[in-house]
């Protein structure tokens, strides 16, 4: 979740897929993640070149105003708690580990996050900080950073959180999503700008982004000037989906197209 708008009907979704109306359910939950990547007192005077993608769909330049804090963590996390509390299910805040709580600054005052992944042991409860590699990435890992991005040009995923894994079936199901041209339009024209550039205006984190943070939008870019349509990634709008080996990774079932996707 990275709106306070999502919030809402983000919850019941994930909720949909647990509790099968069953509101009597006690429900563990554990926030993670968010960190106080600005602060309202300076934002104003803070400039950043942004690609403000899901608001508005174009390039703007400017100072950050309090208007414009949704992407950020303080109100993502008032939501959630407050949106929490009014819903009919039970739940338990096992672990609250934003702002404050999972931040660290260096000698500039620039802040970080303590750590933004985890893991749950699932016979236990028990969570544990992680960090993934790219070895951990799981198949499609480009095609889906770029779902990430461009979801708010396909009207079906307007409201919903985008799922990837059928628990289920134990399958790694990447539902379809489509992109206009004008995405084609931003990786021509961003491809050119410096490393130092690029991160300035495409993170509203500069600061705290992963060292291949530039890398893999590169790669995003690369991936749409060389499939600009999106139905050449998901043809006749079928998900793309990989199932597990018996090695522990992924790949295509027998029989579905290969022709874009490596096998993991």
């Amino acid at each position: 979740m990275d709106s306070p708008n999502i919030v809402d009907t983000g919850l019941s979704q994930m909720l949909s897929l647990l509790v099968d109306h069953n509101t009597d359910m006690e429900l563990d939950v554990h926030l993670v993640g968010g960190f106080e990547d600005v602060s309202t007192n300076v934002c104003s005077r803070i400039l950043y070149f942004v690609i403000d993608f899901p608001e508005r769909g174009n390039y703007n330049t400017g100072s950050e105003s309090q208007e414009n804090l949704d992407g950020y963590s303080f109100p993502l996390g008032a939501k959630i708690v407050e949106t929490l509390w009014k819903r009919p299910e039970k739940f338990h805040i096992r672990t609250l580990c934003i702002l404050g709580h999972n931040t660290r600054r260096d000698p500039e005052g620039n802040t970080y996050p303590n750590f933004n992944g985890f893991m749950i042991g699932t016979s236990t409860g028990s969570i544990t900080p992680a960090i993934f590699d790219k070895t951990s990435r799981c198949p499609d890992e480009v095609v889906r950073r770029i779902r990430v991005s461009v979801s708010y040009e396909d009207s079906s995923w307007k409201g919903k959180l985008l799922e990837t894994y059928d628990t289920q079936t134990d399958h790694f199901k990447i539902a379809p999503c489509c992109w206009t041209l004008q995405q084609l339009h931003f990786a021509l024209s961003l491809q050119h700008y410096s490393d130092s550039e690029i991160l300035l205006m495409c993170s509203t984190s500069p600061s705290a982004e992963n060292p291949d943070f530039v890398e893999n939008m590169r790669r995003q870019w690369d991936y749409l000037i060389k499939h600009p349509d999106w139905r050449e990634t998901f043809p006749m709008k079928q998900p793309r989906i990989f199932e597990r080996t018996a090695e522990g990774g992924w790949r295509k079932p027998q029989g579905a197209d290969t022709s874009i996707s490596r096998r993991f």
